[in-house]
């Protein structure tokens, strides 16, 4: 089968890549917006830069911040347009081919993926963190790993009948994936900053 013939429009599924989509278009543009701000004067602060951990100037100013020569933040204001759009079609009934989730799945593991080495970067090369660039990888990591159990179950993503039954009777817990990937950022970011919780609080 080449298209997926659900039972039930995944609601919840479009309402996450609206939202995810939207949450991560509005982080990409204030961070596009500041970053022109920057290149216009070079002696402006960013209003995201809050303490010396938490600065997304040292980011913009990093080659990190402009991995293919244009910054990132440009990227990401085309790039979350297509889970927004996505959701909205679910929501209307659309229904894709199978080659269409593949497409979208590679696409949100090239994100997931880049947004990975981001905050590799980040904590372990800049010593600074963005809270913009934080909510794009907050939107991003669901969103891939939702999108991957939901389509390899569903059969919009082609997989062995074992692992599709398994990610079947394991669909209430599904969530804990992406929880976990977001939970393990986390701790190593308060491992590698021991004192950011008492700057943030103070």
């Amino acid at each position: 089968m080449s298209t997926l013939h659900p039972t039930k429009r995944p609601i919840g599924l479009a309402l996450l890549l609206i939202v995810g989509g939207a949450l991560g278009w509005i982080a990409a543009l204030d961070l596009s917006i500041e970053k022109v701000r920057v290149l216009a004067d070079p002696t402006y602060i960013p209003s995201c830069s809050i303490n010396p951990f938490v600065d997304c100037g040292v980011s913009m100013g990093s080659a990190q911040g402009a991995l293919l020569g244009f910054p990132n933040p440009f990227l990401g204001v085309a790039a979350f347009v297509a889970p927004i759009v996505v959701g909205m079609a679910l929501l209307a009934g659309a229904r894709f081919q199978r080659w269409f989730w593949m497409l979208f799945t590679a696409g949100l593991l090239a994100g997931w993926v880049f947004v990975t080495w981001l905050a590799v970067q980040a904590i372990f090369v800049l010593g600074s963190l963005c809270p913009w660039c934080m909510l794009v990888w907050a939107v991003q990591i669901p969103m891939f790993w939702t999108v991957l159990t939901w389509g390899a179950s569903s059969g919009a993503l082609p997989a062995p009948a074992g692992i599709r039954r398994g990610l079947r009777a394991a669909g209430p817990y599904l969530w804990l994936l992406p929880a976990a990937n977001i939970v393990l950022i986390v701790v190593v970011i308060l491992v590698r900053f021991p004192s950011l919780p008492g700057l943030l609080l103070g």
